[in-house]
């Protein structure tokens, strides 16, 4: 099984910054992608950011310039530094990961628990 745990969130003033981190843990052969997504008071989750084994990243419109994506493979982790934070940047963060866990031939898409992210105006 696979385990991935965010920390980070909090509640912070509009045009602040914070830095959300996920650690993936378990019977973990290899990470292909990370990502966050994020899940707002009575809408759907969205994608927020992604970023490949080797490093290559892409985001959401919406936050392309003020967030950026990170990892450390060696760790398995991934990170997520959010500047410019607006009020509509308020939602739940998940952490997302596609493993390919110990003896297994597959790829897994394994989630976090959740971090909430406030940002008041």
């Amino acid at each position: 099984q696979v385990q991935l745990v965010e920390s980070g969130g909090g509640l912070v003033q509009a045009g602040g910054s914070l830095r959300l981190s996920c650690a993936a843990s378990g019977s973990i052969f290899s990470i292909n992608a990370m990502g966050w997504f994020r899940q707002a008071p009575g809408k759907q989750r969205e994608f927020v950011a992604r970023i490949t084994s080797g490093g290559s990243t892409n985001y959401a419109d919406s936050v392309k310039g003020r967030f950026t994506i990170s990892r450390n493979n060696a760790k398995n982790w991934v990170y997520l530094q959010m500047n410019s934070l607006k009020p509509e940047d308020t939602a739940v963060y998940y952490c997302n990961a596609f493993v390919v866990g110990l003896g297994a031939s597959t790829i897994t898409s394994s989630w976090g628990q959740g971090t909430q992210v406030t940002v008041s105006s």
